[in-house]
């Protein structure tokens, strides 16, 4: 098969190529690297992948990428993600999640690319959500411009299904960590807090701590990814674990695996964050296949690991 990869040269796009590459299929990756990192593709580039840098907002290069590369699918993961950005400035976030989207669908159709995954969040869109766990038939409730315009660009997957026959499905993740998730970013808190372990900093939490997430493996993620390409259903799905994790247990789980302590500092609630997130995959598992696999201990030492030998380099 051949595969495009938007923002493949981020935290989970990479991990998703390296799983697409472990197939045997032919990988190129789309990424302005903004926040991608090309060092991310080292591996994947020595195992024939090829990068694009460009900017999905650029219509007409992007066009030209799938024209040139003639993909049967297109595994869309750029985006926009800063949710304190998007409130500052919800139409550049919106440029990037629904303009950029549009371009993705509509290079497709022209050019005839068979199915398209698309990303999207659980959290942002579902808000303070009604029922919890959260499913499919959760109400959307966004708080914040990125789960709207990540909402938004579902509503054209959708679209583009109705009017031109375009196969799509998306994918609603938990909070999804792993290795090469970048620890100094706006979002993620268990890379944040490693990183500042390593660095024998103290960490900040927000609130009381005792806000609570479903937290999902980026392998399982990649994983869902390629399930989610090969079932041929769509709409969307959620991927999660159906377990909810506070901030405060995740701050004790680090102090067990990593043997130190950092002291705490406490700040006050982010604008846009939920208070609680938990996710109801049953629908993933009868119609893709996909569980996760990966236990929350289990991965978070595999992170751990990751960033520590990445230190030593």
């Amino acid at each position: 098969m051949r595969a495009i990869v938007t923002g493949g040269a981020g935290f989970i796009g990479s991990n998703l190529v390296d799983g697409l590459l472990a197939r045997g299929d032919q990988v190129t990756v789309i990424d302005d690297l903004s926040t991608g990192r090309r060092e991310n593709l080292d591996g994947a580039i020595e195992r024939g992948a090829r990068l694009c840098p460009l900017d999905i907002r650029d219509a007409a290069a992007l066009a030209g990428v799938v024209e040139q590369e003639k993909p049967d699918a297109i595994f869309h993961l750029a985006a926009q993600i800063d949710v304190r950005r998007s409130l500052a400035d919800p139409a550049w976030d919106s440029s990037i999640n629904v303009g950029g989207t549009i371009n993705v669908l509509e290079a497709a159709r022209i050019h005839g690319v068979a199915r398209v995954v698309n990303t999207s969040t659980g959290g942002a869109i579902y808000g303070d959500a009604q029922t919890i766990p959260s499913d499919e038939q959760t109400p959307p409730l966004p708080e914040a411009a990125y789960g709207q315009s990540k909402l938004a660009a579902e509503g054209y997957l959708g679209l583009y299904e109705r009017l031109y026959g375009l196969s799509s499905v998306t994918l609603r993740y938990g909070n999804v960590y792993g290795p090469r998730q970048d620890p100094s970013g706006e979002a993620g808190v268990i890379a944040i807090f490693i990183g500042k372990f390593l660095a024998g900093q103290g960490v900040r939490i927000d609130s009381d701590g005792e806000q609570t997430r479903d937290y999902v493996y980026v392998g399982d993620v990649a994983e869902a990814n390629v399930r989610a390409l090969e079932s041929g259903g769509g709409g969307c799905y959620v991927i999660g674990t159906g377990r909810k994790t506070s901030v405060n247990a995740l701050y004790r789980e680090l102090v067990a695996i990593m043997g130190v302590e950092p002291p705490v500092e406490h700040g006050p609630k982010r604008p846009g964050d939920v208070r609680d997130a938990q996710f109801d995959a049953t629908l993933a598992r009868k119609e893709l296949g996909w569980t996760p696999r990966t236990k929350l201990r289990e991965g978070m030492e595999q992170t751990v690991a990751f960033f520590r030998g990445r230190a030593a380099q």
